[in-house]
């Protein structure tokens, strides 16, 4: 976008870099060294990225394996052939899947996959299929919790996530002041992150998609004022939506989420096709940087920090969001909508990030250092499809509109744990405030905000996971035990 002279925006963006993001960075990005050789100067990892790794490995043993020995259940349970009339809940297993993957799969799949390999190397790749993996298992965890301690509130309606079972669970095992304090630290943390990667980034990279394929032939739309025309046309459709709530939102995931996904990897699996003689090369060029990086400072774990960072940031796994969303499907068994949740992981990273990574490595564009981010992709897909960058601004605007809705959702339920339910209108206003400003600041601050508030969750959230962690083991094998027996007889059979 090009920046007129400096104005009263250019000087509100300053002002949040200063006052919000560089602070917050410094405390949630607390670094920890680790010494590559001697001599060198080591790599910096943030310890959250450290937290996430260690977490997914923990739970992945822990609970034997659930993201592979699950798979096929989860799958059976979203079509809906163990589901029973009258169970509680407000949407269906399906619905509540494409509620939370609206909100992963977005333009961090299509632009962060993108940044990864800018700043990390193709090997970034290989680490965000890895933590994508390793992922599954805390998705479970934390989703089979947000159902185990959801409530019905005042108006009716379910709510759940991190801030109910970090205050309810924590108080069963005797953490009550723990719970206390790491409940509503999640919270104002959630609310941050509906406002950066679950709304600014995605209004951000859209715009910016638009701007590359329209500012040639309409010079005022990558300028300024089409910046500020497109907030305010996202902000308003946006609303149209979350007004009515996780129903609403549900139903238009249950129907977008399908054909973006279908779409978009369907484009990539083509590109794919077209250079299948390069497919092994690129496979072998992802590997092999991911362990012997010939380009990116920092060695391996730097290439393994940016995978792991930017996974964290597409598919949310340990970041507690998604329980949110599963929190309110119909059923009366945590374990089953753990199951189900297992699958945005595999979905969200494993299939259309590891698409779009092959895309840009078989292209070769990713050796071009003057295009980032969205860009990159947009750059990698038009090599066989012109037409393509036409296309992904509409899927960009998809994408982007998808996760801001289901992120409205999230925020919504953590501000009404800590102001009421009087205050929700109060909280829409502001999201769709914050749409607007997505589109006309730059990408650098609102990246760094969008990373910070996401993966901060992690801290509160998987403190609670780690120390309930034997309650959901249990629970699985008690769900397990019945399956065994019959107990849960399959739609038709």
């Amino acid at each position: 976008m090009e920046r007129t002279s400096p104005g009263v925006l250019d000087w509100l963006e300053a002002v949040f870099q200063a006052v919000v993001v560089e602070p917050l960075s410094a405390v949630i990005f607390f670094d920890v060294c680790f010494w590559d050789a001697p001599g060198d100067a080591g790599t910096q990892v943030p310890l959250v990225v450290l937290w996430l790794i260690g977490a997914a490995t923990f739970f992945t043993l822990r609970f034997g394996f659930v993201n592979v020995r699950a798979f096929g259940h989860a799958i059976a349970c979203v079509r809906g052939l163990y589901t029973r009339p009258g169970e509680t809940g407000e949407i269906s297993h399906f619905q509540a899947l494409s509620a939370a993957l609206s909100a992963t799969v977005g333009l961090g799949n299509i632009a962060g996959v993108a940044v990864a390999v800018g700043l990390g190397g193709p090997g970034a790749v290989f680490w965000m299929v890895v933590a994508g993996a390793l992922g599954m298992s805390s998705k479970f965890a934390e989703c089979t919790l947000g159902q185990r301690y959801r409530i019905v509130r005042a108006d009716g309606h379910v709510s759940g996530g991190p801030m109910h079972y970090l205050r309810d669970g924590l108080a069963e095992l005797g953490f009550v002041r723990l719970g206390r304090v790491l409940a509503p630290v999640f919270a104002v943390m959630c609310i941050g992150g509906s406002l950066g990667g679950g709304n600014m980034f995605q209004a951000n990279q859209a715009y910016a998609q638009l701007a590359e394929v329209a500012g040639p032939h309409l010079p005022w739309i990558a300028q300024r004022p089409g910046a500020v025309l497109f907030g305010l046309v996202m902000a308003f459709f946006v609303g149209l939506v979350i007004v009515g709530g996780i129903r609403r939102i549900g139903e238009v995931a249950s129907v977008l989420v399908p054909i973006m996904c279908v779409g978009y990897v369907g484009c990539g699996l083509l590109i794919l096709a077209v250079n299948a003689a390069a497919v092994p090369d690129a496979l072998a060029i992802l590997v092999g940087e991911a362990f012997h990086p010939t380009a990116v400072g920092g060695g391996v774990v730097g290439v393994m920090f940016q995978g792991f960072r930017r996974a964290g940031f597409s598919n949310e796994a340990g970041i507690g969001s998604s329980a949110i969303a599963h929190s309110a499907a119909s059923t009366e068994e945590p374990v089953r909508e753990g199951m189900v949740a297992l699958l945005e992981p595999f979905v969200d990273t494993l299939v259309v990030c590891t698409t779009t990574g092959l895309v840009i490595v078989v292209t070769g564009v990713w050796r071009d250092g003057e295009t980032a981010g969205i860009a990159m992709t947009s750059a990698a897909f038009a090599t066989v499809f012109p037409w393509f960058p036409l296309l992904l601004s509409v899927s960009a605007a998809l994408f982007a509109f998808s996760t801001m809705i289901s992120w409205s959702y999230y925020g919504e339920q953590c501000w009404v744990r800590l102001f009421g339910l009087g205050s929700i209108g109060l909280y829409k206003a502001i999201f769709l405030l914050f749409v607007w400003l997505g589109a006309i600041f730059a990408l650098e601050p609102v990246v760094e905000f969008s990373d910070l508030m996401i993966l901060g969750m992690a801290f509160p959230n998987l403190v609670g996971v780690l120390l309930l962690s034997g309650r959901v083991k249990r629970d699985l094998d008690d769900y397990w035990a019945r399956l065994r027996e019959g107990a849960f007889p399959r739609r038709g059979a």
